[in-house]
């Protein structure tokens, strides 16, 4: 099964892994909110009497939590009271821009001596708070954020208990509904339980009650004005607005599948190879009769069909060598027992070159001198970064010289429709997941996680679209397949020294063809193996082809090749070394 076909189970796993997988951190320093209780009390005065509990388990040392309360404008908060299971508490207050904060010391011994570690605590804070009941003309009002948004973790479930000084004609609601799994009223108390709250969502109880239900109501606020019908307006509002952006964020998440669903489509309609009537098992002739460079560009870059590679450019230098464009010659070296490979230019001027070989030996030539380049002494030359920028740019005009030359057979032998197809569906993926997983982080409605998910799986996915080989999504034509499988086919028969033991070649002229072609192939070392074993005492044949592999030409140049990327695009290991600022380590902190 080769890779057309896995394709599609590869892509189908992939959705499937990143659907089902998630990511987990465990910090030597945590805490979580289990639980939390909150009891609210209104008495017939105005007053609202608060009791909470919260269940912490700590994983790591702690001094202790802190508590921050908002005090709206004419609000205020008296009759504090802090206790705790588990802890000794110490409270300290202030208050400031209209907040309280409070800051409560836990101890693990009575003497105050000992941090908590690694415990479960109940803290209980208690308090009254005056003027946040509102009374209108026709109803009484409390609206109140039972968890708020500024908490720093979400807690694992909120239990509600509301004690209001009347019995009938109340009203209530808890938003946002999603959380809530239990509510119940006896008419005096309303009773809630949550499910988990993330971090930054609030619960909130709006209650109307009968004016009736206040006596001497002193700790109240009190507005001159009809307020029910407008709290109703303004409660369904918010109800509406919510319930369209939480829909919203749940679409945009689930567009994100569109981006595996149009690469499906697109592998289907465009991707699937036609069937043609070939059966061969291995090819032992040339396929074609085209250059080394092209088919190198056609067959061993399945990223981008039609662009060569350094495999590419070494058999070029090959052919060029074979055609007595360019001379191989060796010298001894006097330093030690190997060889100098020598590429002598003196020909080339009497050669019929294509524009791809020309740009080829401009590549080459300034680094010669006398006509004569020697390519131990390359990677010495290119490890200078004006030299490695300008062999890099020479190089890059003759692979584009190369697709030139071969863009003609692409164009009759190649579908690139779905590869196109594809990197739209990636580009814009990637730009999409990126707008839509900013829009899950910046807001607080519930959906958002499902946008920040469909984001960033949309955001991987369209990345790996871009690196998938620009095959899968494209095919060749029925003419190109033949090509292809005749080509592929080929590169097996080089590959495979069992083969050519069974047919090995009648000349050494077919041998050099098999090392250049080979090369483009990627297979050089294994046919330069197959022919030391079928070809006896190879060192005293004095051709420049078995020359250039004999002696490491091969390695030599790859070598050279990336010295002259790296040198070409240095990256300065000092960076801010030495000062200001510049040192390892550092970084930042907070919590209590």
């Amino acid at each position: 099964m080769d890779m057309k076909q896995l394709f599609p189970l590869i892509l189908l796993f992939f959705i499937l892994f990143l659907a089902v997988s998630s990511v987990s951190a465990d910090d030597d320093k945590s805490y979580t909110i289990d639980q939390a209780f909150i009891d609210l009390t209104v008495a017939s005065n105005g007053l609202l009497h608060v009791d909470e509990q919260f269940d912490y388990t700590f994983k790591g040392t702690y001094n202790g939590v802190y508590r921050d309360i908002p005090l709206k404008s004419g609000e205020s908060i008296d009759n504090i009271k802090v206790s705790a299971i588990g802890a000794y508490p110490v409270l300290k207050q202030s208050e400031e821009n209209g907040q309280k904060h409070l800051k409560i010391f836990l101890y693990a011994d009575e003497a105050h001596t000992k941090k908590i570690h690694d415990c479960s605590v109940s803290v209980f804070i208690s308090y009254d708070m005056k003027n946040v009941v509102t009374l209108f003309n026709d109803v009484g009002a409390l609206q109140y954020k039972i968890w708020g948004d500024e908490w720093d973790v979400g807690v694992g479930s909120v239990i509600t208990s509301i004690t209001l000084p009347g019995n009938k004609n109340n009203t209530y609601f808890l938003n946002p509904g999603e959380y809530t799994v239990n509510k119940n009223s006896n008419g005096t108390t309303i009773t809630a339980e949550t499910t988990s709250i993330p971090r930054g969502e609030i619960y909130e109880a709006l209650i109307l009650m009968p004016l009736s239900d206040f006596k001497d109501a002193t700790y109240a606020k009190h507005v001159n004005e009809d307020g029910k019908d407008n709290i109703l307006k303004n409660l369904n509002d918010s109800i509406s607005s919510r319930n369209f952006w939480n829909t919203t964020y749940l679409i945009l998440g689930l567009l994100s599948i569109l981006s595996p669903i149009g690469a499906i489509f697109t592998y289907l309609k465009y991707g699937r190879e036609p069937k043609v009537d070939y059966d061969g098992i291995y090819e032992r002739e040339l396929p074609s009769n085209d250059s080394p460079e092209i088919i190198n560009a056609l067959i061993d870059n399945k990223d981008s069909i039609g662009k060569p590679n350094m495999k590419g450019f070494q058999a070029s230098i090959m052919n060029l060598i074979d055609r007595g464009a360019l001379r191989m010659e060796t010298q001894e070296n006097m330093d030690s027992e190997e060889k100098i490979l020598l590429i002598d230019f003196n020909n080339v001027d009497n050669a019929d070159l294509s524009l791809s070989e020309k740009s080829l030996v401009n590549a080459l030539y300034p680094f010669a001198e006398n006509e004569i380049l020697n390519l131990s002494s390359l990677n010495d030359k290119l490890s200078s970064q004006h030299n490695a920028k300008s062999f890099q740019e020479d190089y890059n005009t003759w692979a584009d010289h190369v697709k030139k030359e071969s863009s003609s057979k692409r164009s009759e032998y190649f579908d690139d429709r779905g590869s196109t197809l594809i990197s739209a569906i990636g580009f814009l993926g990637l730009a999409f997941g990126v707008v839509i997983a900013i829009l899950g982080f910046l807001t607080e409605l519930g959906n958002g996680y499902i946008s920040i998910l469909g984001g960033g799986f949309l955001i991987v996915f369209s990345l790996a679209l871009m690196f998938v080989p620009e095959d899968i999504f494209g095919r060749w034509t029925k003419e190109g397949r033949l090509f292809y499988l005749k080509w592929s086919n080929f590169k097996k028969f080089l590959k495979d020294n069992s083969l050519i033991k069974e047919h090995p070649p009648e000349s050494i002229v077919i041998w050099k063809k098999y090392l250049i072609y080979g090369t483009a192939l990627g297979v050089a070392d294994n046919v330069f193996k197959s022919m030391k074993m079928h070809v006896p005492d190879i060192s005293d044949y004095d051709d420049g082809i078995f020359l250039y592999h004999y002696y490491g030409g091969y390695y030599v140049f790859s070598q050279a090749f990336k010295t002259s990327e790296s040198a070409a695009n240095p990256s300065s290991g000092s960076g801010g070394f030495g000062g200001f600022g510049g040192g390892s380590g550092g970084g930042g902190g907070g919590a209590f």
